[in-house]
Parts: structure tokens; C-alpha cells; sequence
């Protein structure tokens, strides 16, 4: 054979092998893809996602990476049952420390001492204390709120000693609370809540909430000031702290039909009142009562008032408290 034919052959040869090799590799990414596109599909199924729809992890407080307005209530209708039933009474603190001399409300003044021995009989009774988004899943969606007695923890305004004070005993049971904040009106200097406190205490797991820029009389205020006062509120604390806010809390109790439907408007949950009583699940969400704690309370006085208030009806709104 010449040497002509032999490197034709030999041209023929390579080629043949470089086909071989392009088929072989084009079978192989045609199964990469084939076992990539089956791996997708069931990791959304999973997940329950949608083709196409890029799944968010959801933190323990039920806020989606990148939204502001999931609450519990939603992200745990995975594990959902019969609504709860169970009525659960939401306490309200102001200031945890002795009232200063001239105080205009010297029973919102609840000292440290009387702090500690009131939550040492709850939890000795059997109470443990839940968020309002926790109470909304239970009575909702029938999520489950662990064993013993639920029982939601709620500071108005936002003193600074909610933090230094209450917040450290809480967590000592592992506890938490629901801080009714107003944005303006109570700064530092006057014994408030800095930013970087509140961001501790969401930390915490408490709940933050608000009542409102500057708890300013609502029913007095005309549809652009309510506004700014129900709506505003909630935009920046959720902005700034990355929480839902789903609960408002009227300021001084007071509200109206207007009011209430300025609450619903803003996409609030529900809302609580100073009206006292135990909270129910078939009560008016945007009306729920509240028990407050007054100063010189003690420990087994606190449970004497939950026990008799589960059962007495519901006193009429007042208007002349803080």
C-alpha cells in the first residue's frame, strides 16, 4: 500500500474516533440535564413551589426573606388543625421601675421586684407566654402553642426599662413579649426605647407591634392624620426592623368605627383595646381586651385577677386611661 492510501486511512481513523467522541459527550449532557430538570421538579414539589418560582426560606418568626407581611398565622398552615377554642388573656405593662416623684400615673409603675414574683407565679401556675401572631395561628389555623397555659405579655409605648427589666427575667424562662411601640413622643432621653434596643428585643423573639407615630387621640383625627398615624407607623417599623407589625394597639383605648376601619385598611391583623377581660377566638379581632397590671400587684393577686376575669363580663370602654 502506498503512503498516499495509508495517511487516508489514517485521516479516516481520527475522524471516526473524533465522532465517536462528540456522540458520546452530547448523550452525556442530554442526562445531566434530563437528571437535573427531575432533581428541580421534586425539590419544589417538596417545598411547594412552583415551576419557575424561586423558593424563600421563612425565619422562626414567620417573615419571609424579602416581605414584610407574612405572618405566623401563614407560614404555619403546613401544620394546621382544628381552630383552637382556648381563650387567652393578654396582659398590659407600662413602666417596670418604682414611679418617680409626681408621677400623673403612678400605678403604671411596676417595680422590678413585683415584676419578677408576678412572672414566677405565672410560670409556677402553669403559664407560659405566647406572641398575638402565635394566639392567631391557634385560633385560626389550630398551630399548636405547646403544653401549659398561653398567655400574652404586652408593654405599651415602649419604655426603655421594658428592655432593662423586663426583658432579662423573661428571658431567663425563655419568655417573650409583645412591645407596643409609638415612634415619636418617648425618646431615649425620656426614658425610651433606642433603635438598637428594640432590634435586641425582635431578636429575643419578641413581637413588635405598634401604637401608632405618636399615641395621639385617633378619634379626634381626620382621615389623612389617621393615616399617617396607623399607616406610616407600621411602614416604618417594618422597613426598619424587617417585622410584619400585624397587631395595632389604640392609644389610651380609645377608637371608633373610623378608627377600627382605618386599622383594617392599613392590613393590620387585629388590634387590643384596655376594655378588661380574657381575649377570645371568636371575639372581634380588632377589639380584643386586655387585663392591665397596676403597681403594688402581687404575685398571687395577679392570678386572683386572671381567674375572676375569665368569667366576669366585660366592663364598658373607658376613655380617660393612659
Amino acid at each position: 500500500m502506498d503512503l498516499d492510501a495509508l495517511k487516508r486511512r489514517r485521516e479516516a481513523r481520527q475522524r471516526e474516533i473524533r465522532r465517536r467522541r462528540l456522540t458520546a459527550m452530547s448523550l452525556l449532557l442530554v442526562v445531566v440535564a434530563v437528571v437535573a430538570a427531575v432533581a428541580t421538579a421534586l425539590t419544589q414539589s417538596s417545598s411547594g413551589g412552583s415551576p419557575g418560582t424561586a423558593s424563600r426560606s421563612t425565619s422562626a418568626s414567620g417573615v419571609r426573606d424579602g416581605s414584610h407581611s407574612t405572618s405566623l398565622a401563614t407560614t404555619s398552615k403546613l401544620h394546621t388543625g382544628p381552630p383552637g377554642t382556648v381563650p387567652i388573656p393578654i396582659l398590659m405593662y407600662h413602666v417596670i421601675a418604682a414611679p418617680p416623684p409626681g408621677a400623673p400615673f403612678p400605678g403604671l409603675y411596676v417595680q422590678p421586684a413585683e415584676f419578677t414574683e408576678q412572672i414566677q407565679a405565672l410560670k409556677r401556675a402553669g403559664w407560659h407566654a405566647v406572641t398575638l401572631d402565635q394566639a392567631e395561628a391557634y385560633w385560626r389555623h389550630g398551630v399548636s402553642l405547646g403544653a401549659g397555659k398561653p398567655i400574652v405579655l404586652s408593654f405599651d409605648n415602649g419604655y426603655q426599662s421594658q428592655y432593662s427589666r423586663a426583658l432579662p427575667t423573661l428571658r431567663r424562662l425563655g419568655w417573650v413579649g409583645v412591645e407596643n411601640i409609638q415612634l415619636s413622643g418617648l425618646p431615649p432621653s425620656q426614658g425610651g426605647l433606642g433603635s438598637e434596643e428594640i432590634r435586641n428585643l425582635v431578636a429575643a423573639g419578641w413581637e413588635l407591634d405598634t401604637q401608632g407615630m405618636s399615641h395621639a387621640s385617633l378619634i379626634s383625627l381626620n382621615a389623612e392624620q389617621l393615616r399617617y398615624q396607623i399607616v406610616n407607623a407600621r411602614q416604618i417599623l417594618q422597613q426598619r426592623y424587617h417585622v410584619p407589625v400585624n397587631w395595632f394597639c389604640y392609644p389610651s383605648g380609645l377608637y371608633d368605627p373610623t378608627v377600627v376601619a382605618a386599622v383594617k385598611a392599613a392590613g393590620y391583623t387585629g388590634s387590643t383595646t384596655v376594655v378588661p377581660g380574657w381575649a377570645h377566638p371568636h371575639d372581634d379581632p380588632y377589639r380584643l381586651h386586655r387585663l392591665r397590671v397596676l403597681g403594688g400587684t402581687t404575685g398571687q393577686q395577679l392570678l386572683t385577677l386572671l381567674a375572676g376575669a375569665r368569667t366576669a363580663p366585660p366592663a364598658p370602654q373607658s376613655f380617660t386611661t393612659p
